[in-house]
């Protein structure tokens, strides 16, 4: 399982979306998922993540718009706290979902700010509604 680009994938998964979630999502892997895990980390986060040319910034606001568009929301929710990780204001989230809402759809945009509103919510500790 260890390569070169699976170690720097495992990093940046881990610093993107925190040691415990991704420990988690590895200890919890078993013999029908443990491989796809491994790819997971390998080529989403090591080859893709792990490449120049573009900011982590960058990388998950374009995370978002692309799971927002897909209706993957709990991968979106996932991403939207890493997009703050990664420094991405609330405005510059706000501004990649309008721009995901004029080129997906409207009810795309809908979803997508409904999710970030209750990772924000959580984020905060406030109550939805």
């Amino acid at each position: 399982m260890a390569s070169e680009t699976f170690d720097r994938g495992l990093q940046i998964r881990k610093d993107v979306l925190g040691t415990d979630y991704v420990q988690r999502a590895l200890d919890g892997a078993d013999d029908f998922s443990r491989d796809f895990q491994a790819l997971v980390t390998e080529y989403c986060w090591g080859a893709a993540w792990g490449r120049g040319g573009l900011s982590r910034r960058d990388r998950s606001l374009l995370n978002l718009v692309m799971l927002g568009a897909l209706n993957r929301g709990q991968e979106f929710r996932l991403h939207v706290r890493g997009a703050l990780t990664n420094g991405c204001t609330r405005e510059e989230i706000r501004e990649a979902l309008i721009q995901l809402a004029v080129y997906a759809g409207i009810p795309a945009g809908v979803e997508a700010f409904r999710l970030a509103r209750e990772v924000f919510r959580e984020i905060d500790g406030t109550p939805g509604g």
